[in-house]
Formats: structure tokens, C-alpha cells, sequence
């Protein structure tokens, strides 16, 4: 028997609830469901978490108490309803017929009249309710995030609010190694996919829907990868030349290492570590797939293993772990489970990881510092503390006018030229 894909939804939305991410849930969820049922359940749980924040306010205003914790999955199949009410075009009865429904296969029959009672309220009311939200639940972001943008891009924040809102588009990267991006736009043409060039990269296209890989000309091949065209910036800042010892020291899942073998084949090394193994088995998928070499290497860029010698390196790339709130419409559990106590704790972690690598880069050698956040605390902030302390860093320009110049690099806001939102900065090691 087929499984309800909105009971398989509120068990996802039920697991982030409860702290796992996104990331982790979804893919069983999607392995249980028919596959006529799976972009239904991927969008109720990536529709209902980018607006978690607001529909969790309104199941405050209605609900008399709080849920147990044991019924987290009702509580998440209550936000598949209310999100399928404001943001898909499903007509109104079917949506809360079918989620009321979705309590059977749960086996909580209990909470029938409950939900039922609760969407029907909001039919009713749904005008007075959505006005009596405070600012940042009506914006769908949780209240420190959205004073912290507002306070850092006064006046940005309304963009950013909407593009973390949005779905994000879908970007590819083709392999400088084995065609042109226009002879493949030329392949996506004959396939009547629709494209465009990318704005920010040479290697950059844009699909104008989403679509799973397998139907994408020659990515079984290694003609193509997904990778956002802020992401795609990072091999090209690092200025790699032919003989060059790199080291990307964060590298999982492998996006730009596999786009810096591709720009520069001629590496004398490319070393791809990755404190977690799991993650660095994504690494070696996707060289296996493009045909790339690299050393694969298990270990902690903060505490680095014996094996990388002092000054062995002439370029070394940080994609340090952060808060992702430059790329939250990709991974919109981060409105759920990132905390304000998480962000200094983070900048303690990003500055012990650059003075962790930084005995490995030669003199004469660059450091290409890179973050998925819109933060300052873990960026510009965790730059100057690390320059402070190191006589031979010395700050680089990084070519523009991509961005937004910040103190120490330049700053992508999520849906600049449709990207998402990255920081770089480039960090010279003096003689």
C-alpha cells in the first residue's frame, strides 16, 4: 500500500522539530513514498520549513496549549496544512481534508477534530491572525535572526527576507575540462530545457526550473555539476597555477575541489580533507564521477594531522562550517534549529580553524576564506581577529563589483545576481 506522502511530511517536519536536520530526514521520508509522491512530499517539507517561523506563530495563536513533544509529527502535519492553505495552489477543502486524512496513517486518530477544527479556524480568521503576527514571524524568520539582519543590512533587509523566503534557482557548472558552456546550453536547447548563462562565473548556467539530475545531458558523464554560481567563485579567487600544492580544508561535499581540478589540471597536488568520513565519501563520488584526481584525507582542519607538513602548500581554501544564513531558501531548517548563542560559538570555531592551516601555507602562498553567511561576527569579524595575531597575514583585494565590499573581503547577499549568500576573503602570507 502507498504511503500518504502528508503523514510522511509531518514525520519529517516532526524529526526537524525535534532537532535533526533536514538533510538527514528527508531522504528516508522520500524512499517510503511512491515516486508519483515525491515532489509533493519534498515540497511540503521545504515549503513549511521556509515558512516555519510564521506558521509556528499562527499554530501559537490557535492552539490552547502546546503539543506533547511525543506528537511533534502532528504538530508538523499541522504545518503542512496551513502552509498548503497559503503557499500551494491545492483548493482549500482538498488540502484540509487530505491532512486531516493524514492522521490515520500517523495512527493518531486522536488529533482528527483537532486539526480539522484548527484549518478550518484559520479559514475563517486568516485575515486577523496573519495581522496580529510581530514582524519577524509576518517576515517568516526567527527574531534574533531578524534583528541581526536588520541590524547588519539596514538596507538590504527586505531583500534578504524575501530571497530566504523564495525557492532558490537551480545552477550548474560545466566541466571546463571537457566543453564549452555554450555547447552545453547547445545540448539543453536540443533537449528543450530552458537556460540561461550565468552572470558571476564563465562555467555558470541556469536552468529556469529545477529537475533531477539524471535528466541533465551528460552528468552521468561528468559534463556537468549543481553548484550555485556563489560557490563557483571560490576556484576562481583562488588563482590556482599548474604546479601548485592545494589544500581545500573543509572540502566535503567536494563541489570546489572538483571546480578547481577542472579550471587548473596541471596541480602539482590537490589534498581534499574533511573531518567527517561520511561526508568525505561525497567527495570521492563526485571525483569518481568526473574522472578528477585527489587526495582524500580525514582530519581536522583546526588541529591538522601530522602527515601535512609546515609550508607544504601554495594555496589552501577555508570553507568553513558557519551558521548558513546565506543560504537558508536552500536549507531552510536553519530558521529552526541555528540558536544566537550558536554565532560566537561558531567564530571561536572558524578562528581556530584559519590558525590551525595557517603553518601549512608557504610564503608567497594564499588562504581563501569563505563562509555561507550573511554575518559579520563570522566574517569580516573572524578575519580581523585572525589578522591581529598574525604578523605575515596580509589582506588581499578580491576582484569586483560582484558583491557587496565589506572590512576584510566581499560579501554576497542571497539573490545578488541570483545567487546565494557567500563571503570571501583572501589572505596573503608574507615572506
Amino acid at each position: 500500500m502507498a504511503r500518504d506522502p502528508r503523514a510522511e511530511a509531518a514525520r519529517v517536519l516532526g524529526e526537524v522539530l525535534a532537532g535533526a536536520s533536514l538533510n538527514l530526514a528527508l531522504p528516508p521520508a522520500l524512499d517510503r513514498v511512491v515516486d508519483r509522491d515525491r515532489a509533493l512530499v519534498q515540497q511540503l517539507c521545504y515549503g513549511s520549513l521556509r515558512d516555519g517561523p510564521r506558521l509556528l506563530a499562527l499554530l501559537d495563536l490557535m492552539l490552547d496549549k502546546p503539543l506533547r513533544q511525543r506528537d511533534r509529527d502532528i504538530q508538523g502535519l499541522l504545518l503542512c496544512g496551513l502552509y498548503q492553505l497559503l503557499g500551494m495552489r491545492t483548493p482549500d477543502h482538498a488540502a484540509v481534508s487530505a491532512t486531516v486524512n493524514a492522521t490515520r496513517p500517523l495512527k493518531k486518530t486522536w488529533a482528527r477534530g483537532m486539526v480539522n477544527a484548527l484549518l478550518r479556524r484559520f479559514q475563517r480568521e486568516r485575515e486577523e491572525l496573519l495581522a496580529s503576527l510581530d514582524e519577524a514571524a509576518a517576515h517568516s524568520h526567527p527574531d534574533w535572526l531578524y534583528r541581526e539582519l536588520r541590524e547588519q543590512w539596514p538596507d538590504r533587509a527586505a531583500n534578504i527576507f524575501t530571497a530566504n523566503n523564495s525557492q532558490p534557482p537551480m545552477a550548474l557548472r560545466v566541466n571546463a575540462l571537457r566543453l564549452s558552456r555554450e555547447d552545453y546550453l547547445a545540448q539543453l536547447a536540443r533537449e528543450q530545457i530552458e537556460a540561461w548563462p550565468g552572470t558571476l562565473c564563465p562555467q555558470a548556467v541556469v536552468l529556469a526550473q529545477a529537475m533531477d539530475v539524471t535528466r541533465l545531458p551528460g552528468f552521468s558523464e561528468g559534463l556537468v555539476s549543481v553548484q550555485d554560481e556563489a560557490a563557483q567563485l571560490a576556484a576562481h579567487l583562488l588563482q590556482t597555477e599548474a604546479g601548485h600544492r592545494v589544500l581545500d580544508a573543509c572540502a566535503a561535499p567536494g563541489g570546489k575541489a572538483c571546480h578547481i581540478l577542472e579550471l587548473q589540471p596541471a596541480l602539482g597536488e590537490l589534498v581534499a580533507m574533511d573531518v567527517d568520513e561520511q561526508r568525505l565519501a561525497k567527495v570521492e563520488e563526485n571525483l569518481e564521477r568526473l574522472e578528477l584526481p585527489a587526495l582524500q584525507l580525514c582530519g581536522d582542519a583546526g588541529q591538522p594531522p601530522a602527515a601535512l607538513e609546515p609550508g607544504s602548500f601554495d594555496r589552501i581554501l577555508v570553507d568553513a562550517p558557519c551558521s548558513a544564513s546565506g543560504v537558508i531558501r536552500r536549507h531552510p531548517d536553519v530558521k529552526l534549529l541555528r540558536r544566537e548563542q550558536d554565532i560566537p560559538q561558531l567564530a571561536e570555531q572558524q578562528l581556530r580553524i584559519l590558525r590551525g592551516l595557517w603553518p601549512l601555507l608557504r610564503s608567497g602562498g594564499s588562504l581563501l576564506y569563505a563562509t555561507c553567511s550573511v554575518l559579520g561576527q563570522e566574517n569580516s569579524g573572524v578575519v580581523d581577529a585572525f589578522l591581529t595575531g598574525e604578523a605575515g597575514a596580509q589582506l588581499t583585494a578580491l576582484p569586483h563589483p560582484w558583491g557587496t565590499a565589506v572590512a576584510h573581503g566581499r560579501q554576497l547577499l542571497p539573490g545578488d545576481d541570483g545567487a546565494d549568500g557567500l563571503f570571501y576573503s583572501l589572505i596573503h602570507k608574507t615572506g
